[in-house]
């Protein structure tokens, strides 16, 4: 019993430090308190795990060059709380200057940049998964701008993930392409919606707005949606909007943005 419970407690270990960088730390110090005060773990670790993530981590990773975004903010906020509890909000502090005064500028036009996955807070190099390249402080997911059944401009989005509902086009020949090619993980995050509002249809307005003003930074490096979006958005000419390629998923879901 006691070697099932060491791999449990691994396990667990591996899997907070996958999803969040620090809770395989967070979850290791409340065995050890737990034990010492002899208090369980249900009440021991949620409550170190929120002083490590309010009060602990942010000080420390603002040392060494990272800062948290917003959890509440009228216009510059998370999909939900999972990216900020899960330490996923973590930015440079050229790039949250950068995300702040875009959307004090988007605020006139009514709108509110959602994020989705940024960073963890520490160590450049320390993978971000799933994603190949969320590594070092400089990259950042956006959610883009929808339309209600109504046809009005709104802020909601079509999942509760931010991920995987899909503007489709029948121009969308990357798409098609890499999934041909053999490239199974392309659409694979319309598995990861975790619940959607299929009633929501892009707003090409907005959505244009929104990645026009993200690129006016003259830090701005390089942005990630798919060629058909670039295209019906009439953002062809920008030279700075890239294909992201195969080996990545597809970003006609949200906007992959980067700085220098």
């Amino acid at each position: 019993m006691k070697v099932l419970k060491l791999f449990g407690h691994v396990a667990i270990i591996i899997m907070l430090t996958a999803i969040t960088q620090i809770g395989g730390i967070i979850w290791l110090l409340a065995m050890i308190i737990s034990h010492k005060i002899k208090k369980g773990k249900r009440i021991v670790f949620p409550l170190l795990y929120l002083l490590f993530n309010i009060v602990i981590i942010p000080p420390i990773a603002s040392f060494f060059g990272r800062e948290k975004l917003p959890w509440f903010n009228d216009h510059l906020k998370p999909r939900n709380w999972f990216y900020p509890l899960a330490f996923r909000n973590y930015v440079n502090s050229e790039l949250k200057v950068q995300l702040e005064d875009a959307a004090y500028a988007l605020s006139v036009s009514d709108i509110t940049i959602t994020y989705l996955d940024g960073n963890f807070p520490f160590l450049n190099g320390f993978p971000l998964l799933p994603h190949l390249s969320h590594n070092d402080g400089k990259k950042i997911d956006i959610s883009l701008m929808y339309l209600d059944p109504q046809g009005k401009s709104t802020n909601k989005k079509p999942s509760t993930s931010g991920y995987g509902v899909f503007a489709h086009s029948d121009k969308n020949y990357s798409t098609n392409s890499c999934l041909q090619k053999g490239y199974w993980q392309y659409d694979f995050t319309k598995h990861l919606t975790f619940g959607t509002l299929n009633n929501l249809q892009l707003d090409k307005g907005k959505t244009a707005i929104l990645i026009k003003q993200l690129l006016s930074s003259p830090s701005a490096h390089k942005l990630f949606i798919e060629p058909h979006l670039k295209h019906s958005l009439g953002l062809s000419h920008r030279s700075k909007i890239r294909f992201h390629g195969c080996k990545a998923v597809r970003h006609d879901d949200h906007i992959h943005y980067q700085t220098k």
